[in-house]
């Protein structure tokens, strides 16, 4: 029997509904019950009856699956699938931010451990951030966190007065503006679209067509008729793309730009997570129940 038959057939032994994030390995994405952004994989956790969730993705992921599913069993298939961006500010440093800017909304990236999202007001995805932030009354000083380059995006599209926690992703960071124009040169005519978290993302609109969320990349993949695209992202998603749209050509603007956390988990660990129970991820019921009202406004916007 194959690897991925026997996952197919784990999946069912155990009562599991497997997610995989847009950024996994190919061979993740092709087995796995849903792919896509947070938000939506946060969404069809919920959805979902089974008593089994299995996350393909990185621990903050599984961390959310688990607060807004507390009575399912939630597993990540690798402890290694850590994230540097979530590991950009602890609860203690997020609380003392905090008694800096008393009365303050605190509005948290889903890239963000448990502890951090039960010291914040709201979570956001990049589908919804800015959404997000237009429900804070106009009159509310806002601290976002932790990616600054996704913060600076929101800030000039809303205009809010929001303070930045100086935080990035180190794969997006390095997709600065001049990247971005050095690709417009070696492509022309080719539109481009980026992440918002990409560096310095505000300075390099005008290299870019469109600033999109993970999802918003599906989409634009699903109804574009442009002979080829540029993608600034991780480039996981151009697997995906390229099978919803084989006549598009699919190009990232830097082939290096790789998570080496999203790509910890293979399809033999996905087998070895079903066959073995491993590794449950639990978050203490206190934190939980903190940060849950902050996920389920995430969810709801």
């Amino acid at each position: 029997m194959s690897l991925e038959a026997d996952v197919l057939r784990l999946k069912d032994e155990r009562d599991a509904v497997l997610l995989a994030h847009n950024y996994q390995r190919a061979e993740v994405q092709d087995v796995a019950d849903f792919v896509g952004d947070s938000l939506y994989l946060s969404r069809k956790a919920m959805e979902s009856d089974r008593s089994v969730i299995v996350f393909a993705g990185v621990r903050f992921m599984a961390e959310t699956a688990k607060i807004l599913n507390p009575s399912r069993t939630v597993l990540l298939p690798d402890l290694k699938a850590g994230c540097a961006l979530a590991d950009a500010i602890t609860a203690e440093q997020l609380r003392d931010w905090k008694a800096a800017h008393p009365g303050a909304v605190v509005i948290a990236y889903i890239n963000t451990s448990a502890e951090v999202k039960a010291e914040a007001d709201y979570c956001c995805t990049s589908s919804n951030a800015i959404k997000v932030v237009e429900q804070v009354p106009p009159d509310r000083e806002i601290l976002f966190l932790p990616d600054m380059f996704l913060g600076e995006y929101v800030r000039k599209r809303t205009g809010r007065t929001m303070h930045l926690w100086v935080g990035d992703c180190p794969v997006h960071a390095k997709l600065s503006p001049e990247v971005l124009a050095r690709a417009r040169t070696e492509h022309p005519g080719a539109p481009l679209i980026a992440h918002p978290e990409c560096g310095c993302a505000s300075q390099a609109l005008p290299h870019v067509d469109r600033v999109l969320s993970t999802d918003g990349m599906i989409r634009f993949a699903e109804e574009t008729r442009a002979p080829e695209v540029l993608v600034a992202t991780e480039v996981g998603i151009l697997h995906r793309m390229r099978r919803l749209n084989p006549s598009t050509r699919f190009s990232p603007i830097d082939g290096g730009a790789v998570c080496p956390f999203m790509k910890e988990i293979s399809l033999t660990d996905v087998r070895d997570s079903l066959a073995e129970r491993r590794y449950v991820i639990d978050v203490p019921s206190e934190t939980a129940d903190r940060a849950r009202r902050s996920l389920e406004r995430m969810v709801a916007a």
